[in-house]
């Protein structure tokens, strides 16, 4: 939240509203939304609530908005004292990437990518609970896919009349990847992320 809260405070007036109107539309969600991504595995528990105080005070300010969604896509490890902190601030999902190795090829094995964590069952009891769900491909885009100008991927050319016409070819591409992955999750919905660590570095272009 510190970089768009930056962003936001230097926009008129006008265009501070209408970024208000998207996020009470739902056309913009915010989640998340500390003031930084903390490493869980590192910072003390004070930390971790200190840090994201400060972005929800700013959420709930400026939007009326309360995150509860969360995203650590790119920490490395995830710690029980942070989905209980999580959870006991009423995020209903937790989204993230890094896992050991290991543990990633048995949950893949297993279909449990997806689960319900009850952090310190034994003191807590069940009700402090949170939804986890771990993605597929780090926060890649699928294979094939990732329309920047430094991968040089083939995008969808969706004008029958180019020559280089390729949409349902690369449609069927595209599905037969998410058709594997979805065998190894146990719901039906899946989310799939484009872009990565230094994309997006020309809008034109994946435009």
């Amino acid at each position: 939240m510190k970089f768009f809260s930056m962003w936001f405070y230097q926009q008129t007036p006008e265009l501070q509203e209408k970024v208000r109107g998207l996020v009470k539309n739902g056309q913009l969600e915010l989640i998340n939304a500390g003031w930084s991504m903390h490493d869980e595995a590192c910072p003390i528990f004070d930390d971790m609530i200190n840090n994201m105080k400060i972005g929800h005070d700013f959420i709930l300010k400026e939007f009326d908005f309360k995150p509860t969604i969360g995203w650590q896509i790119d920490p490395f490890g995830h710690s029980n004292a942070n989905v209980r902190i999580s959870a006991e601030m009423g995020f209903d999902a937790w989204f993230y990437a890094r896992l050991d190795n290991s543990d990633k090829g048995k949950r893949t094995d297993e279909r449990t990518l997806e689960f319900v964590h009850i952090p310190n069952k034994e003191s807590l009891g069940s009700e402090t609970r949170i939804f986890e769900h771990v993605l597929w491909n780090h926060y890649e885009a699928p294979n094939g896919f990732n329309f920047d100008m430094i991968d040089g991927d083939v995008g969808f050319i969706i004008d029958p009349a180019n020559e280089d016409y390729n949409a349902p070819t690369r449609a069927v591409e595209l599905m037969k990847e998410l058709d594997d992955r979805i065998q190894h999750y146990v719901t039906d919905d899946i989310l799939v992320l484009f872009g990565t660590d230094f994309k997006y570095e020309n809008a034109y272009w994946n435009y």
